[in-house]
This record gives C-alpha cells, sequence and structure tokens, in this order.
C-alpha cells in the first residue's frame, strides 16, 4: 500500500469511527431510568455523550428522560421493523449501541439515523403535552375557528418543541464540527428525514359536543401520529433509500444521487453512501453478527424466508411444543377465561 492510500484508508476509517460517536446517545436507552437527575453534575456521568451534549442536558435536566425514553422507543421500533430481515438491529452493550455497523454509511446506518431523531422528537413532545416539562406545554398557535368550521380547541402537541429540541440535541456532533464532509452530511440529511417523518403526519383528532352525542359543536386539536406510522413510513424510504455522492455545487458541498439517471432525493428521502454488506456471516471486525441460529420460515420466499435468511447454508429443523392461551370466555362482568393449550409446531433455524 502506497503512503498515499495509507493516508486515504486512515481517513475514511477516522470519519467513520467520527460519524458512529454522533449516535453514541443512544446508550441512554440502556439505561432503566434517569429520572432521577437531580443535578448538572449528573449529566457529566451519562455515557455516551459528547461535551457539547453534556451542555444541554445541563442546562435541560427536566427533558434528559424524555430523550432516554426517544433511545428506547428508536430501538424497539427498529427491531420491529427489522425483526424479519438478516440485520435486525441488534444491541450491544458497548458504544454505539448498534455496534460498528452504524459506522458505515449504509442504508441501515441511514435508517437508525433516522429513527433516533424521530424517537427523540416524538418523545420530548408528548413530554409537553403531557405536563411533565416546565418549559413546553401545548401548542397554543393552534387557536380560534378553522376554516373547515370546527373550533381548535384541547391540546395540541407541540411538535415545533420537540423537533428544535432533537435538532439541538441530535445533530450537536456534525453541526460542531461543520458537516463539510459526506458522512456528517448524510447523518443531518437523515437526521431531519426522520423529524419529517412526524411532521408531514401530524393528524386532526376531535371531539363533539351536543346533545345525545350530536356535533353541533366540534372542537379539534393535533396530533401526532401513532410511533408505529412513523416507523412504517422511515421503513418504506429504507426500501426507496438513494446511493449519494459528494459534490461541490458552487462554494457548497451536497449530496447528490450517485447515479446521475435517478431522480434528485426530497427531505423526506433516507440516504446512504456504501452499499450493505450481506450480513450474512458473523463479522467481528464489521460489526455483523451474521444469521446462523436464526429463525427463519419455511414456506416464505421473502427475506425471512430461509432460503434468503440463511444464506444458502440450509436450516435445521426441530419438534418443539409451545403453550398457548386457547378456548377464551367472556364472563360477566368483566373478565376474559382461557385455556392454556399445548401443541408441537416445527421450528427452523438457519446453520
Amino acid at each position: 500500500m502506497t503512503p498515499v492510500s495509507f493516508l486515504r484508508s486512515l481517513l475514511v476509517l477516522i470519519l467513520a469511527l467520527f460519524s458512529a460517536t454522533a449516535s453514541n446517545w443512544l446508550y441512554l436507552a440502556k439505561l432503566s431510568s434517569i429520572a432521577s437527575i437531580q443535578d448538572e453534575e449528573t449529566c457529566e456521568r451519562l455515557k455516551g455523550l459528547i461535551n457539547r451534549q453534556i451542555q444541554i442536558c445541563k442546562r435541560n435536566v427536566e427533558v434528559m428522560d424524555s430523550v432516554r425514553r426517544g433511545a428506547e422507543l428508536a430501538i424497539e421500533e427498529c427491531q420491529h421493523q427489522f425483526r424479519n430481515r438478516r440485520w435486525n438491529c441488534s444491541t450491544v452493550d458497548t458504544l454505539p449501541v448498534f455496534g460498528k455497523v452504524v459506522t458505515q454509511g449504509t442504508r441501515e446506518a441511514a435508517f437508525v439515523y433516522a429513527i433516533s431523531s424521530a424517537g427523540v422528537a416524538f418523545a420530548v413532545t408528548r413530554a409537553c403535552s403531557s405536563g411533565e416539562l416546565e418549559k413546553c406545554g401545548c401548542d397554543r398557535t393552534v387557536h380560534g375557528v378553522s376554516p373547515d368550521g370546527f373550533q381548535w380547541s384541547g391540546c395540541s402537541d407541540n411538535i415545533a418543541y420537540g423537533v428544535a429540541f432533537s435538532q439541538s440535541f441530535v445533530d450537536v456532533r456534525e453541526r460542531s464540527k461543520g458537516a463539510s464532509s459526506s458522512r456528517p452530511l448524510m447523518n443531518l440529511h437523515n437526521n431531519e428525514a426522520g423529524r419529517k417523518a412526524i411532521l408531514n403526519n401530524m393528524r386532526v383528532e376531535c371531539k363533539c359536543h351536543g346533545v345525545s352525542g350530536s356535533c353541533e359543536v366540534k372542537t379539534c386539536w393535533k396530533a401526532m401520529p401513532p410511533f408505529r406510522k412513523v416507523g412504517n413510513v422511515l421503513k418504506e424510504k429504507f426500501d426507496g433509500a438513494t446511493e449519494v455522492e459528494q459534490r461541490k455545487v458552487g462554494s457548497t458541498k451536497v449530496l447528490v444521487p450517485k447515479n446521475s439517471q435517478f431522480k434528485p432525493h426530497t427531505d423526506e428521502d433516507l440516504v446512504y453512501l456504501d452499499s450493505s454488506p450481506d450480513f450474512c456471516d458473523h463479522d467481528i471486525r464489521n460489526g455483523v453478527l451474521g444469521t446462523s441460529g436464526r429463525q427463519c420460515n419455511k414456506t416464505s420466499k421473502a427475506i425471512d424466508g430461509c432460503e434468503l435468511m440463511c444464506c444458502g447454508r440450509s436450516f435445521n429443523t426441530e419438534e418443539v411444543e409451545i403453550v398457548e392461551r386457547c378456548s377464551c370466555k367472556f364472563h360477566w362482568c368483566c373478565f376474559v377465561k382461557c385455556k392454556q393449550c399445548r401443541k408441537v409446531v416445527e421450528m427452523h433455524t438457519c446453520r
């Protein structure tokens, strides 16, 4: 390897490690609760935070339990959306919590950044609406009579505050160093795409008032979508993610589609820089756990099927006994009583 090639490889490695640390705050999800934080000094003992995030923590101690809940939401949703894929959002007890997978600029890393920033925005907004935080409450800018003739009332979710806090806390690593290289640009774009998955799916919820339930008067408020909806939207964006590269347009560095025949991506789309590994074999160096031992569906032709999940290595089949509820009956008033039934099923696992 020539000295120039060595330096180039070293620079790529440093940038990858730098970008991975941007998601280290997700380690907060490993804590049972940080609601007991009562002073600024505690912020310095939270694992995974960079200095500027520690400073944000000190200024917003009461918000940090919401950040933890946001990290939990993100990990849980990631594991739900990828439960039937070769990479299933497995976490480790070290930093970063998703292992070295997020050090590469893949579409998997794009999803992690998007769902994580969305998780913080969602959890902080929910805390505002429920009255947990002194610094924010319901969105009082939504008031009066709407063009559709109903009265804005109730507690509209203060998504503006949640998004603003997510931007300041989650994006701080990239913004503090200046987003001039391709990976920080990718991270910032996907962070914003995650938040837009909430903003673009806000809904109007209403309640009718009147005699015998008539809708003489209808009051409405704006509410966030369920986080599962946010996860579904971002999973669709993951499936259609755009491979990009950095290009200089005038004096600004931007990300553009690598294939010029593809249409430009929007702010709502996910983007990635590197092709994903196949995730088939255990690879400690790249943080890939492999699919050996994973359960698969013998009859499916999709990614959860044994043929694809096991990467052609075949699979083992064994009979296992499971216990499930059956013969459930409703008893007045008011409970359901079920029997426990045992049955033997086949379980298939990758070799």
